[in-house]
């Protein structure tokens, strides 16, 4: 008899978005994973070109010219040749999560053998809280077989809500151009069994190929920004995102996890194509990461996306003199706002500080 799984499958409020320019056979291995949730393809280049999709798969697919014809002018904000258009499929969901996977991630085993069900760990990561403010050196405490520590505030143990849930993977790391010049051979073979909330005040590289979070509370900021054509620089759009989502989150009070699940990356993308994407990223992350690091929003930001118009101004004001490509990116910034709320017009309200969350963003403010 088949055990009745112990995690919500939330088969009626997740949706998955998958960027693709290719026909998408990796979902036969994920089908019996996938097969209950919708889809959301988001087809990169050509528009002419057609993308078969295994049968008994619920999907709908965008390609540009659905971009251009659903937000007009305004499709300018969604990038073009580039992973980066799978927010696209963020905005024009109505799910209340959402989980994005590249098309070369396939399922992944733990140690002992068994398929990994990477949206299952997802899941249980979303609906559990988490612990910025203060580090469980048991890493999660809402875990089964894991608790708070001796010491750990019995203030801060209700938690607060999580937002995002990053997941890793096995075989090809998620390493830049350099590091794959450096080490071309080299997988990742190390499964560790762990999750962990990322603490207020740290930022971290996030990767958008293995990813799920709560589209109603911090989905306005998951905004992959301008890369691709007619761009000056390519891979740093999940990177970008995580930078702005977590600036937030610790804003507003909103846990960010990290650790399984695993998927298995299996290919590597050329290192001297990265390398001609990535080398002004490379150059100005050195200036992007420490105004990410002291930027703060005013306490009247109590949105998501009132806090991302704010961080958009401090982008243009600040980053503008880095470079004329940040000003641009502020204006697609404020933009993708204006698209999303236009799709989602109920979304100002929905995406109000959570009391619980309200709480422990004020009392982390008063520490």
């Amino acid at each position: 008899m088949a055990s009745t799984p112990s995690v919500p499958l939330l088969k009626d409020e997740l949706d998955i978005v998958i960027p693709t320019i290719r026909n998408l056979d990796f979902l036969e291995m994920w089908r019996p994973f996938f097969e209950k949730y919708h889809l959301i393809i988001v087809q990169d280049g050509d528009p002419t070109k057609v993308i078969k999709v295994p049968e008994c798969f619920d999907y709908e697919l965008h390609n540009r010219n659905d971009i251009n014809r659903i937000l007009g002018p305004k499709a300018s904000c969604i990038s073009f040749k580039d992973s980066a258009c799978r927010c696209f499929g963020y905005m024009v969901s109505k799910k209340k999560y959402i989980y994005t996977i590249d098309d070369d991630c396939f399922v992944a085993k733990d140690p002992t053998g068994k398929d990994i069900n990477a949206l299952e760990q997802h899941i249980k990561n979303l609906l559990s809280p988490s612990s910025p403010f203060f580090f469980n050196t048991l890493y999660d405490p809402y875990r089964e077989g894991a608790d708070f520590v001796r010491g750990y505030p019995f203030s801060l143990r209700e938690g607060v809500p999580t937002a995002v849930s990053h997941g890793l993977w096995l075989n090809i790391p998620d390493y830049d151009a350099p590091t794959q010049l450096v080490k071309p051979l080299e997988r990742n073979t190390r499964y560790v069994d762990a999750v962990m909330t990322i603490p207020k005040g740290t930022l971290f590289p996030m990767c958008g190929m293995n990813l799920a979070f709560n589209r109603e509370i911090i989905g306005p900021a998951m905004y992959f920004g301008l890369m691709g054509d007619g761009q000056p620089i390519g891979r740093y759009d999940d990177m970008w995102a995580g930078w702005c989502i977590k600036v937030i989150c610790d804003h507003l009070g909103l846990g960010v996890k990290t650790g399984l699940p695993y998927i298995w990356h299996s290919k590597a993308s050329n290192p001297f194509v990265n390398l001609k994407k990535e080398y002004k990223g490379i150059y100005w992350q050195e200036e992007l990461i420490p105004f990410f690091q002291s930027a703060t929003l005013p306490k009247d930001c109590t949105t998501v996306q009132k806090c991302y118009i704010e961080l958009s101004k401090q982008v243009k004001a600040k980053l503008g003199k880095v470079d004329d490509y940040f000003i641009k990116l502020a204006d697609a910034m404020v933009t993708w706002i204006e698209a999303w709320d236009e799709l989602n017009p109920s979304a100002e309200k929905s995406t109000e500080l959570p009391n619980g969350a309200a709480a422990a963003a004020a009392a982390a403010a008063a520490k």
